[in-house]
């Protein structure tokens, strides 16, 4: 079953990023490899321009269901960005043991 617009059915293999709260998404990130996220980053950034187009048509608290997944597989695309585009590994360079639990989520 597709959870995607049928627009973006392209990046149905990556729909196990579409996770809702940041905390999966931060666990996501440092329970995948960098080629998973390379493959990730590679497929969906060069369609963010046009999936926030696509939701731009919808007010946020309307969200149809496969466009409020399509939002959280941005959100994802912007956690993996910065250990793709300048770290190179999924962790915060230099930062030893140290963990991030989110325990409100970001208003929207």
């Amino acid at each position: 079953m597709a959870t995607l617009p049928g627009a973006f059915a392209d990046l149905e293999p990556f729909s196990d990023w579409c996770l809702e709260f940041e905390h999966e998404r931060y666990a996501k990130r440092l329970s995948s490899n960098m080629e998973e996220m390379q493959a990730f980053y590679d497929a969906a950034f060069p369609r963010l321009e046009a999936a926030m187009e696509y939701l731009d048509q919808y007010e946020l608290g309307a969200l149809p269901d496969d466009a409020q997944h399509l939002l959280w597989l941005c959100y994802s695309l912007v956690n993996v960005s910065f250990p793709v585009e300048v770290w190179r590994q999924p962790y915060v360079p230099d930062s030893g043991a140290a963990a991030m639990d989110v325990v409100v989520e970001p208003a929207v």
